[in-house]
Formats: structure tokens, C-alpha cells, sequence
């Protein structure tokens, strides 16, 4: 974990924050579905490359999307989303986190089973498992939870020539668009590739501790773009399938 001054602290809490509080947003009107699994809850396969995290987070309330996965940066964005039947959806429905690309019936999402039934009222969710599509609203929400953001060294990364990241527990509404590695001799950033989903890697890592910068993008406010860095976040002797502790929380 890296150690920042208190100036830096404070200009990440204003910088991740900002996104988070301003939003709230109108809701949209879609479709969403719903896939099976044994114990209800996600994949450890999805598109975003989440792994066993993408089956478990938010108690399993996950899903695939189609047009909000843009192209891997929607994933870990967190939805509101609820269905329209009265008398069988409840008022709020339930928060999502999206950890797979997946398209349905003109849907824009494939939830777990889990995520599904908490669409319903009680005793209802028999109700809604028999249309297998429905009518929803959505929204973009901020994602909280009592972790901070991590970045997991992917199993099949190799010390010290493969080093391939993936986010967990992105706090906020905004994705994560770009992640950046500061080469110290050369005296600039590297852009990592993002060769699928949530993964972003590189060959050839810079030797030692690592200092990265990540880009946040918010849509909602005409695609506005902020950068966080993150100094000597990833330690200069990682190790695959290691998470490393950014300091930032929603």
C-alpha cells in the first residue's frame, strides 16, 4: 500500500468523491433477463475477467450487460435497477454490479438469479422466473463498500516480464478508462493495454516499486475525465494473485 502526505490524501478524497456525491441521475427504461447457476449467484468467468470475485461480490447481485459494457470500461459499475409489474416488483429493486458482457431480448441486462429475485416482492419471484424477460428502469449508482479500491496482480501474470491488473471494489460512478505506469528513466507514463474487460496489462514492467495513474471517465456529465495517481502502489517484488491496497474508498 502506498503512503501518501496528507495533501495527496486530500486530493484524492475531492477527485473520487466528486463523481460520487454529484450523482443522481434519471432513471432509464430497458429490459433485463436472467442467467442460472448453481448457487444463484455470478460467474467466475464473465468477460470482465473478475474471476471468483465476479461470482461473489455484492452477496452475488451481479450482471452481464450488453451497451453499458463499453467496451470493458463498464465493468464494476454499479446500477439501480427495478422492475415495472406492481404487483409483482417491489419500488426500489436492487443494486447490481456489473461483472460480464451478456445480451438477452432487447435487454440491457442479464442478472444473476440472485439479483433477479430481489426484483420482487415477497412471494413474488416465482411470478417474475415465469416471464424470464422484463420491463426495468435503471440508473447508474455510486458503488460503496467496506473495502478500499484494490488492484489484483492476475494469476497469470509473470515476475518480472508480464504484468497484467484488474481493479476490485471501484469506488463511485465513474469507469476506469486508462491505467498508466510511470517509467522512471524515461521520465514519462506508459499507457497499459486493456486486452479484455476489467484487465489491463503490460510486458516489461518497470523494475521496482510502481507508481501508477489511472483515468476516471463520468459519463453523465458530458464525459468528463479526471486522472489519480497512485504513488508506489504495487510493490517492486509482486506476485501474481496478490491484491494491493490503493488507500481509496467511496
Amino acid at each position: 500500500m502506498a503512503f501518501m502526505n496528507s495533501y495527496c490524501v486530500a486530493f484524492l478524497c475531492i477527485i473520487v468523491l466528486l463523481p460520487a456525491l454529484c450523482h443522481g441521475g434519471d432513471y432509464y427504461s430497458s429490459r433485463a433477463t436472467y442467467y442460472g447457476s448453481p448457487d444463484c449467484l455470478g460467474t467466475p468467468t464473465g468477460a470482465c475477467g473478475f474471476g471468483e470475485y465476479g461470482r461473489t461480490v455484492n452477496d452475488g447481485q451481479v450482471s452481464g450487460v450488453s451497451s453499458l459494457y463499453r467496451g470493458g470500461s463498464g465493468c464494476g459499475a454499479c446500477y439501480q435497477v427495478r422492475c415495472t409489474i406492481p404487483e409483482h416488483c417491489t419500488e426500489e429493486g436492487t443494486k447490481v454490479v456489473v461483472t460480464d458482457y451478456g445480451e438477452g431480448d432487447k435487454t440491457d441486462f442479464v442478472l444473476s438469479t440472485a439479483a433477479y429475485g430481489r426484483l420482487a416482492r415477497p412471494y413474488m419471484a416465482e411470478h417474475l422466473f415465469a416471464y424470464g424477460v422484463v420491463d426495468v428502469e435503471f440508473k447508474r449508482i455510486p458503488c460503496k463498500y467496506n473495502y478500499n479500491l484494490l488492484f489484483l496482480v492476475q494469476a497469470h501474470s509473470r515476475y518480472p516480464g508480464y504484468l497484467a491488473l484488474v481493479p476490485l471494489y471501484q469506488p463511485g460512478a465513474y469507469d476506469i478508462t486508462a491505467i498508466e505506469v510511470w517509467q522512471e528513466d524515461c521520465k514519462q507514463w506508459r499507457p497499459m493495454r486493456r486486452p479484455s474487460g476489467a484487465v489491463f496489462d503490460m510486458t516489461d514492467p518497470p523494475l521496482g516499486a510502481l507508481t501508477l495513474r489511472f483515468q476516471g471517465t463520468v459519463y453523465d456529465y458530458g464525459d468528463s475525465n479526471f486522472w489519480v495517481q497512485l504513488t508506489n502502489v504495487i510493490p517492486s517484488e509482486w506476485k501474481a494473485g496478490y491484491t494491493y491496497d490503493t488507500g481509496i474508498s467511496a
